[in-house]
C-alpha cells in the first residue's frame, strides 16, 4: 500500500479530528486503532454521530477547519457532502467517518472491525 508522507503522526492527527468533531458537537465519538490490524487501510477510523444531515455537514466542515488550523492538514479526499448523511474525511493515515444517526448503524464500522482497539470519547454536553 501506497502511504502518502504527512508531517504530523498519525496519533496527532486523530486527536485533532476528535477535538473538530467536539466542537460541533458531535456525539457517540469512538476512535478504532487499526495499527495492529494487518489487513487495515489506515491508522485511525474516527467515527461520530450527527443529529441531522445539518449537523452532520456542520461536523465534517468544523473537522476540515480545525486540522487546517491546528496542523495544516486537509483532507486528500471528501465523500458524501451532497447528501451529509455520511461524509468522509480520508486524511490518509486517518479516516473521519461522520455519520446522521439513523444510518450508522446500517454501516456498523464498529463491529466490521471489531479487532481493532476501541476508545469510545465521551460526549461533551
Amino acid at each position: 500500500m501506497i502511504k502518502l508522507k504527512t508531517d504530523v503522526n498519525s496519533q496527532t492527527l486523530c486527536d485533532a479530528i476528535v477535538e473538530g468533531m467536539q466542537d460541533n458537537k458531535a456525539k457517540n465519538i469512538v476512535v478504532l486503532d487499526l495499527r495492529e490490524i494487518s489487513s487495515a487501510v489506515c491508522d485511525f477510523f474516527v467515527i461520530c454521530s450527527g443529529e441531522s444531515s445539518t449537523q452532520v455537514d456542520g461536523i465534517g466542515s468544523s473537522v476540515t477547519k480545525y486540522t487546517r488550523k491546528e496542523l495544516k492538514e486537509k483532507p486528500w479526499h471528501i465523500e458524501g457532502k451532497t447528501n451529509s448523511e455520511w461524509i468522509l474525511l480520508d486524511y490518509v493515515s486517518v479516516v473521519a467517518h461522520v455519520f446522521y444517526k439513523d444510518a450508522r448503524p446500517f454501516y456498523d464500522l464498529e463491529d466490521l472491525w471489531s479487532d481493532a482497539k476501541r476508545t469510545n470519547i465521551p460526549d461533551l454536553n
